[in-house]
C-alpha cells in the first residue's frame, strides 16, 4: 500500500472505506493561513487533500476568500474547492459557501445571511451550541431560522468535543427541516478529513443543497494540537480578522 494511503488510514480510519459510485467525499469546513488562526500553507492544502482523498474542500477562511480562490487553480484536477467564507457577525459565525465575493464583517446575522443569498450562495451555520467557540447565539441562530435564511447547519465538527453539541445540532436542524453539514473545521493541515459528509455528487449550489440533504455524516472528533516546527509563514494580510 502507498505511503500516503497509510498516513490516511493511521490518521483518520473512515477514509480507507471506499466511497459509493457516483458519491463524493466533501469536507465543508476548513482554514487555511488566510484566516489569521491558521498557519497551513497552501502547499499543505494540496498535499493534505491527495493524501486524504477528499473529492471537494469547502475552504472557508475567516472573513477572507482568497486563499479558497488561489485553492482552485492549485487543485485543479485533484480536488474541486467550494469558495467559502466564514464571517464574524454580532452574535456568532456564519459560513456562507459558493461565494464570489468576500463580504465584510461585523453585519447582524440576518444582514450577512442576506449578502451570502444576494450572491448565490448558500448559508450554513458552523458549530452551533459551542460555547468554546464564535458560535452564533442560539437567539440569533431561531431568528434567522425562522426567517427563513439558513440552508444548512453543523451536524458534526470535528473540533466540538462534545459530542452532545453535536447531536443538539443535528436535532435542531431535523427539526427545522435544514440540511445537515459536515466538516474537519481544519486548521492544521492533518485535520483535513476528520469529518466529512459523503454525498451524491453535485453541479452548482441549489444541486448541492438538494444532494447534501440524501447525504452522510462521517467522522470522529480531532483537535490535536500542531506539533511545533521552526516554520516561517508567509505573510498574509487580512485587516478583517
Amino acid at each position: 500500500m502507498a505511503a500516503a494511503a497509510l498516513a490516511a488510514i493511521e490518521r483518520h480510519p473512515h477514509l480507507a472505506q471506499p466511497c459509493p459510485d457516483g458519491w463524493v467525499r466533501v469536507d465543508m469546513h476548513s482554514h487555511t493561513m488566510f484566516s489569521g488562526d491558521s498557519t497551513t500553507t497552501l502547499d499543505e492544502i494540496v498535499e493534505s487533500v491527495v493524501e486524504a482523498g477528499i473529492d471537494v474542500l469547502c475552504v472557508t477562511d475567516h472573513n477572507a476568500i482568497e486563499g479558497a480562490v488561489r485553492l482552485q487553480k492549485a487543485l485543479d484536477g485533484v480536488c474541486r474547492v467550494i469558495v467559502g467564507e466564514e464571517v464574524r457577525t454580532h452574535t456568532g459565525e456564519i459560513i456562507g459557501l459558493f461565494m464570489t465575493q468576500k463580504v465584510s464583517y461585523g453585519a447582524s446575522a440576518a444582514d450577512t445571511a442576506s449578502q451570502i443569498r444576494e450572491q448565490g450562495g448558500i448559508v450554513y451555520i458552523p458549530h452551533p451550541f459551542d460555547p468554546m467557540r464564535r458560535n452564533l447565539t442560539e437567539e440569533s441562530l431561531i431568528q434567522i431560522t425562522e426567517l427563513g435564511l439558513v440552508d444548512a447547519i453543523e451536524g458534526h465538527n470535528a473540533k466540538t468535543s462534545l459530542q452532545s453539541l453535536n447531536k443538539r445540532a443535528v436535532a435542531f436542524g431535523e427539526q427545522h427541516d435544514l440540511a445537515l453539514g459536515s466538516g474537519s473545521d481544519a486548521h492544521v493541515p492533518h485535520a483535513l478529513g476528520s469529518a466529512y459528509m459523503q454525498m451524491p455528487d453535485f453541479d452548482g449550489p441549489h444541486d448541492f443543497l438538494a444532494k447534501l440533504r440524501d447525504g452522510e455524516i462521517i467522522g470522529h472528533h480531532w483537535d490535536k494540537a500542531r506539533p511545533w516546527s521552526a516554520r516561517i509563514v508567509p505573510s498574509v494580510v487580512n485587516d478583517d480578522y
